[in-house]
C-alpha cells in the first residue's frame, strides 16, 4: 500500500476559509493563511497549541484538538468568540472542522474555520420570531427521521419529541383526527414537489386537554428532487375557539322553535358535535322557583342530539327522572358540574331517566356534565351533555363555552316561553267557556275539545249547549279564523254574544234569524270576526222524537248518525256565507226529525282537514269511523273520532243522541 500523500499547507494561501495546520504531540502551529489571521488575529508560528491559542474562550477548541490527536477521527464543533465580553453584539460565530493529516514534518491536524455569524444571527432572529407566535418548526428527512428546529413539542405535550415519522407519532393526536391527518399527508407526499401538506388537528396537551394545531409542510428540493420536508406548526386553539364561539352564538340566536321542545331541539343540534358528543334537555315539572323543598319534582326529556358514530338515542316518549339532592344542588347553585366515568365503570345514577342511563352505558360514556338552564332568573331545567368513547371529559374551557352558548339561547327560549304562556292563557280562556253540557231529559250529550299540538296553534274553536226558557236545546259549534290569543278572545266574545241573542230573541225564533242578528250586532259594535258556525235548535216532540232546525254559516256540515242506516252529512239546499261577510245576503234555516237512537255530531274542521288530505277525504274518513263507533256511548264515540285529527289544528265536537225517557248524563271529553 502506498503511503498517504503529504499535505502542502501552501495550497490554502488564497482560500476564503480560515486554515491552520498543527503538527507533533504538542500541536505546534505550523501554518496559518491570511483568512485565519483576519478572523482570529496573528499567531506566532512554532508555538505549541496551548500557547498559540491561549485565548480565554479557547479551552473547548484545545480539547477537541486533543481528542482528534488521540482517536485519529475528525471532529466538527460550533464555537463563538466575544472580543469584548461587555458587547454581545460583537460576538462572532464559527464552525470548526478538525481533521488528522500528514505533513512533511510529521502527523498533524488540519483546522478549517468558517465564519457563520451572519447565518447564526439570522437563525437567532428566526427562532425568536417564531417563538413569539408559538410556532414549532421541524424537518422530516428522506429517511423518515424528524428533528425540531424550533422546539415546543415537549413543552406542549409533556413528552419528548418523537424522532421518526411512524405510527408512534400519533400517540398524542386526537383519535378522531388521526385518519384525516394520515390521508392529508399521503396526498401531499404523492404529489411530490407540487405537494403541500396542510391540516388542522388536535393534540393532547400536558394537562390532558386537547388543543387545535395547524401545520403547513412544504417540500425542499435539491437537484430537482424532494430532499426533505420543512413544516411549521402553530397553536390555533384561541383563534379556533373564538371562531367557534362566534359561529355557535350566531346559530343559537337563529333558533326559531315555537314550543320549548322545538326550540331546545334546535339548540342541541348547535351543540353537537361541535362542543360535546351528546346533549339531552330536561325540563322541570314545576314552574315555581326556588323549588319547593319537600315537593316531588321531576324533569322530563324534551330534546336530544348525538354525534354520528354513537348508538341512536332513545326516543323522546316523555321519560322523566325525580330530581335528587345532587341535581337540586346543581340547579340551586347554577354552576355546571361534571361527573367523570372511569373506563368500564358505572355511570352516575339518578341524574337522568333510566333510558338515558342505559344509553350512556351502551355508548361508552366518559363523562356527564349537568348545566342549569336559566331564563329570567328562573331555572327551567338542565342540559346533560356527555363525552363518549375516545373523547376525554370536558375541561373548564369547553364547559364554559357550553354554558355561554346555552345562556345566549335565552332569547329564542324566552319567545317560546311567552308563546307557551299565551297558549296556556288561551286554553284556560277556552276551557272556562267550554262548560259541561246541560242535562236534558230524553237525550244524551257529550262534548270534546282538543287543542293543537303545536305551541303556536291556540285557535278559536268552540262549542256551546244551553236550554231556552221553553225547553228548546241550543247546540252551537264555531271556529274563529286565526290561531292566537286574539282568536281565542274573539271566540269568547262570539260565543257569549250568540248565546245572549238566542236567549233574548225568545222561543220560536229560527236559527237563521239568530245568525243574521249576530251579523248586525257584531258589525255595529265593530267586533265582527271572520268566523264559521252552526247554530241548532232541538225540540222534543210528543212521540219522543226530536225536531232539529239549524242554520250553517260557512261551517262543515253536521253529521247525522242514524240508529239505522249509514251516517251522512246534513247539507242544506243553499251554502250560507261565513259570519260577518255580507249582511245583505239572507241566511237559511233547515229542518230534520231525529228518531230515537239517532246521533247528531257538530264538529270543527280540525277533525277532518289535514295538509295531506282534502276536506272531502276527511269527511269520508269521518263517516267510516262514525259508523264503526255508532253503538258506543257518546264519550267513547268522541274519543274514537278524535284519532282522525292530526292535531295540527284544535278540534271541538259536541254530540247529541235522542234516547228514550232518560238519557246518559252529559260528559266532556278532555284531552
Amino acid at each position: 500500500m502506498s503511503p498517504a500523500p503529504r499535505l502542502d499547507p501552501e495550497v490554502f494561501d488564497g482560500t476564503v476559509a480560515a486554515v491552520a495546520v498543527l503538527v507533533g504531540p504538542e500541536g505546534r502551529l505550523l501554518y496559518t493563511n491570511s483568512a485565519f489571521t483576519r478572523m482570529f488575529g496573528a499567531r506566532r508560528a512554532g508555538l505549541p497549541a496551548r500557547e498559540a491559542f491561549a485565548d480565554p474562550d479557547g479551552g473547548r477548541f484545545l480539547s477537541v484538538l486533543d481528542d482528534v490527536r488521540a482517536t485519529g477521527r475528525a471532529r466538527q464543533i460550533v464555537g463563538a468568540r466575544e472580543p469584548d465580553p461587555g458587547v454581545p453584539s460583537q460576538a462572532r460565530y464559527f464552525v470548526y472542522s478538525c481533521s488528522p493529516v500528514t505533513t512533511a514534518e510529521g502527523d498533524g491536524i488540519l483546522v478549517v474555520a468558517m465564519d457563520t455569524t451572519t447565518e447564526t444571527f439570522a437563525l437567532q432572529r428566526y427562532r425568536a420570531l417564531v417563538s413569539a407566535v408559538s410556532v414549532m418548526v421541524w424537518v422530516m428527512h428522506a429517511d423518515g427521521s424528524m428533528e425540531e428546529i424550533v422546539a415546543g413539542w415537549e413543552r406542549l405535550t409533556g413528552v419528548p419529541w418523537h424522532p421518526r415519522a411512524d405510527i408512534g407519532w400519533y400517540a398524542r393526536i386526537h383519535p378522531r383526527d388521526r385518519e384525516r391527518l394520515s390521508e392529508s399527508w399521503r396526498d401531499a407526499a404523492a404529489r411530490g414537489e407540487r405537494g403541500v401538506f396542510e391540516c388542522t388537528f388536535r393534540v393532547r396537551a400536558v394537562d390532558g386537554s386537547y388543543r387545535h394545531m395547524s401545520t403547513r409542510c412544504v417540500p425542499v428540493l435539491r437537484e430537482g428532487r424532494v430532499a426533505e420536508w420543512i413544516a411549521a406548526t402553530v397553536d390555533i386553539e384561541d383563534t379556533w375557539r373564538a371562531q367557534l364561539r362566534e359561529r355557535l352564538l350566531a346559530q343559537v340566536a337563529a333558533v326559531t322553535g315555537q314550543s320549548l321542545g322545538e326550540a331546545f331541539g334546535e339548540v342541541v343540534k348547535v351543540l353537537v358535535p361541535e362542543l360535546t358528543d351528546a346533549c339531552l334537555i330536561l325540563l322541570l315539572s314545576h314552574d315555581e322557583w326556588p323549588l319547593p323543598e319537600h315537593a316531588r319534582v321531576t324533569a322530563r326529556r324534551v330534546a336530544s342530539a348525538t354525534r354520528p358514530g354513537l348508538p341512536a338515542p332513545p326516543a323522546l316518549l316523555g321519560q322523566s327522572v325525580v330530581i335528587t339532592r345532587t341535581v337540586r344542588e346543581v340547579l340551586e347553585h347554577r354552576v355546571p358540574r361534571t361527573f367523570e366515568i372511569p373506563a368500564g365503570g358505572p355511570v352516575p345514577t339518578e341524574l337522568l331517566p333510566t333510558v338515558s342511563e342505559r344509553w350512556l352505558v351502551a355508548s361508552a360514556a366518559t363523562s356527564v356534565t349537568l348545566i342549569p338552564l336559566v331564563v329570567d332568573d328562573t331555572v327551567l331545567g338542565y342540559a346533560a351533555t356527555s363525552t363518549n368513547g375516545d373523547t376525554p371529559a370536558l375541561g373548564p374551557t369547553e364547559t364554559g363555552l357550553l354554558r355561554e352558548v346555552l345562556h345566549h339561547a335565552q332569547q329564542p327560549i324566552r319567545k317560546a316561553l311567552d308563546l307557551q304562556r299565551a297558549r296556556r292563557t288561551a286554553l284556560a280562556l277556552q276551557r272556562a267557556q267550554l262548560t259541561l253540557p246541560p242535562a236534558v231529559g230524553g237525550a244524551s250529550l257529550a262534548a270534546s275539545y282538543q287543542p293543537a299540538s303545536s305551541a303556536n296553534e291556540i285557535g278559536g274553536d268552540w262549542y256551546d249547549a244551553f236550554v231556552l226558557p221553553d225547553g228548546t236545546l241550543v247546540l252551537d259549534v264555531g271556529d274563529v279564523v286565526g290561531h292566537d290569543l286574539a282568536a281565542a278572545t274573539a271566540m269568547t266574545q262570539m260565543r257569549n254574544m250568540l248565546r245572549a241573542l238566542a236567549y233574548s230573541r225568545g222561543p220560536g225564533t229560527a236559527p237563521a234569524d239568530v245568525l243574521a242578528r249576530f251579523d248586525e250586532v257584531a258589525e255595529g259594535l265593530g267586533a265582527a270576526p271572520f268566523a264559521t258556525a252552526v247554530h241548532t235548535h232541538l225540540r222534543r216532540l210528543p212521540d219522543l222524537r226530536w225536531s232539529l232546525t239549524w242554520s250553517n254559516a260557512g261551517h262543515p256540515p253536521p253529521l247525522l248518525i242514524p240508529a239505522h242506516g249509514e251516517p251522512h252529512f246534513l247539507n242544506g239546499t243553499e251554502e250560507d256565507l261565513p259570519l260577518c261577510v255580507d249582511l245583505s245576503v239572507p241566511r237559511s234555516t233547515h229542518t230534520r226529525v231525529l228518531e230515537t237512537g239517532d246521533t247528531l255530531l257538530l264538529y270543527t274542521d280540525g277533525l277532518v282537514e289535514t295538509p295531506r288530505a282534502s276536506l272531502t277525504d276527511g269527511q269520508r274518513r269521518l263517516v267510516r269511523e262514525a259508523a264503526r263507533h255508532r253503538r258506543a256511548r257518546l264519550p267513547e264515540l268522541l274519543h274514537g273520532l278524535q284519532c282522525l285529527s292530526d292535531h295540527r289544528d284544535d278540534t271541538a265536537m259536541i254530540a247529541f243522541r235522542a234516547d228514550g225517557p232518560a238519557g246518559d248524563p252529559p260528559a266532556v271529553e278532555s284531552p
